[in-house]
């Protein structure tokens, strides 16, 4: 089904994990994708998408962090690909310990990283969506964001803010055709949760009432739906994927 078909997404953080299924989806529903990341990895998942759908992808390295080569970035995916319909934030790091020996560089890197770095797309996007009248933004927050976490301070107030500038902005862009959302993970199996000593992994599993950690692929069906014409009247919402650890 081509869902996706003549829409072109931006997906940070493309190079692997949940944002490599996200880019995947996209292309999988006939959409076209700018594959984003700070390395090259980008550069790999746009050729395995290329393999099976060809011309549907491109790769692009960028800092995130970084403002003017995000505002340089977007301005050449709106010269390759002529607009942008979609732009998933999923670009994010950890850089974990406890909050009392939490260094200065440590805290300002993943702010910078998985909250300004979001911002500094948005900004890349906002007015080329707001004068077509229509857009879907979605931010990857995480359930950090929304329950806390020892030895994530950094993280946590991130993946929080995003869920204040999910909301915000949808009341600022709802008049303009377009929806504000976010998607908050639990514990998903990527790299950075396969690392994770298996004592910690049992203890997190205890808290999952559905008794595993989830899949890339389950963020990326909660993020194609909120991008699609089926939730054109879903905004400002945070849709939580996470097996059932966190319920309020």
């Amino acid at each position: 089904m081509n869902r996706f078909e003549n829409q072109i997404a931006i997906v940070t953080g493309a190079g692997r994990g949940i944002g490599e299924s996200i880019a995947k989806s996209f292309a999988a529903g006939g959409g076209k994708v700018a594959c984003v990341s700070r390395s090259d990895s980008a550069a790999k998942v746009a050729e395995a998408i290329n393999a099976t759908h060809p011309g549907a992808a491109r790769a692009y390295c960028v800092d995130v962090a970084n403002k003017k080569a995000v505002e340089e970035v977007g301005a050449q995916i709106f010269a390759d690909f002529g607009k942008v319909d979609i732009l998933v934030n999923n670009a994010g790091i950890t850089r974990d310990g406890l909050a009392m020996r939490m260094s200065e560089e440590d805290w300002d890197a993943v702010l910078d990283t998985n909250l300004k770095g979001a911002f500094n797309f948005i900004q890349a996007v906002m007015r080329p969506m707001i004068k077509q009248r229509s857009g879907r933004i979605i931010n990857i927050s995480s359930v950090a964001g929304l329950m806390g976490n020892a030895g994530q301070a950094n993280y946590a107030a991130s993946k929080a803010g995003l869920l204040g500038l999910t909301k915000t902005l949808a009341r600022e862009l709802a008049g303009r055709g377009i929806t504000v959302n976010a998607v908050a993970p639990g514990f998903i199996k990527t790299d950075m949760t396969d690392v994770l000593p298996e004592a910690i992994k049992t203890g997190v599993l205890s808290q999952i009432p559905m008794g595993r950690f989830g899949e890339p692929e389950d963020i990326a069906a909660a993020v194609t739906f909120l991008a699609s014409a089926a939730a054109k009247y879903v905004t400002g919402q945070t849709l939580t994927v996470d097996g059932g650890m966190v319920m309020a």
